[in-house]
């Protein structure tokens, strides 16, 4: 029986608005971090690893079949607002 599998990993890197340190409070960011991690899950796009420093924020996260990348970060984009 024919079987279509796939596994595409994304590292997505973003920062915050010119590059102002929002995030360099600790708490703030763990919290961030984490609702960006569920917002991903959610959208079916389960995270591996989420984190970043005080400017910016990586995620590494394996890709839906059921949504495109642009699409996914857009969303992501959109939660971190």
């Amino acid at each position: 029986m024919p079987q279509s599998l796939s596994c595409v990993h994304i590292h997505l890197v973003f920062s915050t608005k010119n590059r102002i340190p929002f995030l360099r409070n600790e708490p703030l960011r763990g919290e961030m971090l984490a609702y960006l991690g569920g917002a991903s899950k959610t959208l079916g796009c389960p995270p591996l690893i989420v984190g970043g420093t005080e400017d910016h924020i990586h995620m590494l996260c394996r890709l839906g079949r059921t949504i495109t990348q642009s699409d996914w970060v857009k969303e992501i984009k959109r939660a971190s607002s």
